[in-house]
């Protein structure tokens, strides 16, 4: 059962009852169940054993603890808690009431989200939860639903992140590179040439940008996303409230006018500040050089977003405790409480994202990432056809096994086997599909931990997230796959840009077109 057909059944099951159930962790705890039977071939005792590894994977892994997930659910847990403290202090208020009168309209508080969720690209993690604090309260006082939110977040986080050279992602994908230059003395190029060479290459990365642009820009939505839009919009419901929210508070805490911004700002700032700093410090120390790649390549983001996490929530607590003397409502029996709302507002996002690491586990084991590579490996198709197959096989991949460093790992090497023996003009146009296919599937896996922590960060129900999602994740992906097919057949990597280039601009053309000839439009109901 291992490396066959049968190991994409766990991914297939949980996604399944994902679309049929709307509820997450029955759904990834499906998919589990059906994993751990499949790895112990049906026996109970081993079934037992496989469950108990998959539950326990996040917190303790090969005889010792599991300190980067251990650390990234720390973190989580520590945003919650600063969530808390700004809403105490009065911070959240006070900075919502300074964004209606600074920033007036939804196209700037959309615009603003985006722009930031491109300015923080050092890691998708970082990424995801940090713009989700910063924007939130801007985009909740212009009506923006969260999932718009959470699309915004999710489609700036990892397309950033894998094209941008100074990142987590960047540093890991230069050092693939290395690995795969070095087994031919045919490449010209260094990895970290290569890997800007191949940032235009990306057809999904240049789609999603523009979409998320455009989308920011105009009030047009489709599916899902617009009947959530129209809600927010009419109502004032920006979510669902009968379904369960990672990272809303429950808790009411007393109304008071001494909250400040920089109740909010400082410790934001301070988590962002020292989160770089720790990356920076934490790469040098580990890289031994002042490199500034060789820095992104060695530094430990979860301890440096636990220690961030850490300096961010002492500020809050420390500018809450300033308040004291003046704030009659204020106590520090409320910091109490703010710690324990903040924890319980993110247990829901805690519990998806050990569920979704069990199930991830469970599927490597079972080879699922192996078995889809060697179907491609093992076909004889035209070499025309192989960016196109190869971007189709990585999202395939990401979306199974929600992971898109996982489908790099196991898709770069053969992908530059393939391509260096076949076609080596093709070479970066076909490891470019692999990172354009890998985030695709990332953004449409609902197991995939950016987009679990991307519905956490915006405060969105996790399905209601993916399935509003996903269709401007297809549409991306539709174009790029005529893109790589022209490339292929073309040979030219700027005509296939070009032509993405082009029918990305007569699809915007249209939907605006349809908007002005519809009376009922999402845009007429507010600007």
């Amino acid at each position: 059962m291992i490396g066959t057909w049968v190991s994409i059944l766990p991914p297939l099951v949980a996604i399944i009852m994902v679309l049929v159930s709307k509820r997450v962790l029955l759904s990834l705890g499906s998919g589990i169940l059906t994993a751990a039977l499949l790895v112990a071939s049906f026996s109970p005792v081993e079934t037992l054993k496989s469950l108990w590894t998959a539950m326990t994977v996040s917190f303790w892994t090969e005889g010792e603890l599991n300190t980067y997930n251990i650390f990234i659910m720390v973190f989580i847990l520590l945003l919650g808690v600063i969530t808390a403290l700004v809403s105490l202090s009065g911070g959240s208020r006070a900075f919502a009431e300074w964004a209606v009168r600074h920033i007036k309209t939804r196209r700037g508080a959309k615009l603003l989200t985006v722009l930031l969720g491109i300015l923080i690209f050092v890691d998708d993690y970082f990424n995801s939860l940090a713009v989700g604090q910063i924007a939130r309260p801007i985009t909740d006082q212009h009506r923006i639903s969260r999932a718009k939110l959470a699309y915004f977040i999710d489609s700036t986080s990892a397309p950033i992140c894998v094209v941008s050279p100074i990142s987590s992602w960047g540093a890991f994908l230069i050092g693939q590179l290395a690995l795969i230059f070095s087994t031919t003395a045919a490449i010209s190029y260094s990895p970290l040439s290569a890997f800007l060479m191949m940032a235009p290459m990306n057809f999904y990365v240049v789609v999603t940008l523009a979409m998320v642009f455009f989308f920011a820009w105009f009030n047009i939505d489709f599916f899902g996303m617009k009947k959530q839009e129209e809600r927010a919009q009419t109502t004032g419901e920006l979510f669902d409230p009968t379904k369960e929210i990672p990272g809303q508070l429950k808790e009411d805490f007393p109304i008071h006018a001494y909250g400040r911004v920089k109740d909010l700002i400082a410790p934001i700032i301070t988590l962002v500040v020292v989160t770089l700093g720790m990356m920076v410090w934490t790469g040098y120390r580990i890289g031994g050089s002042t490199s500034i790649w060789t820095i992104f390549e060695n530094t430990d983001v979860p301890v440096s977003l636990m220690t961030g996490g850490f300096a961010g929530t002492l500020l809050a607590a420390i500018l809450y405790v300033s308040q004291m003397g003046k704030n009659e409502t204020a106590s520090y029996r409320l910091i109490g409480k703010a710690f324990t709302s903040g924890i319980k507002a993110m247990m829901p996002a805690i519990l998806i994202l050990i569920f979704a690491w069990g199930l991830t586990d469970l599927i490597s084991v079972l080879e699922t990432g192996p078995f889809l590579s060697n179907v491609v490996e093992q076909s004889n198709v035209p070499v025309q056809f192989l960016p196109v197959i190869i971007f189709v096989l990585a999202g395939l991949m990401a979306f199974s096994t929600g992971t898109s460093w996982g489908s790099f790992g196991i898709l770069l090497p053969i992908a530059g086997t393939i391509m260096i023996n076949a076609e080596p003009e093709l070479l970066l146009p076909a490891l470019s599909a692999v990172l354009a296919g890998a985030v695709f599937g990332d953004h449409c896996s609902p197991i995939s931990d950016t987009t679990i922590l991307s519905s956490t960060g915006a405060g969105s129900n996790h399905i209601d997230h993916v399935s509003t999602q996903l269709p401007y994740a297809l549409i991306a992906a539709g174009i790029s796959t005529i893109g790589y097919l022209i490339l292929g057949f073309t040979g030219s990597v700027w005509i296939g840009l070009v032509s993405v280039i082009l029918l990305t601009a007569v699809l915007f053309i249209v939907w605006v077109s349809i908007r002005n000839k519809s009376p009922m439009s999402v845009t007429s109901l507010t600007k």
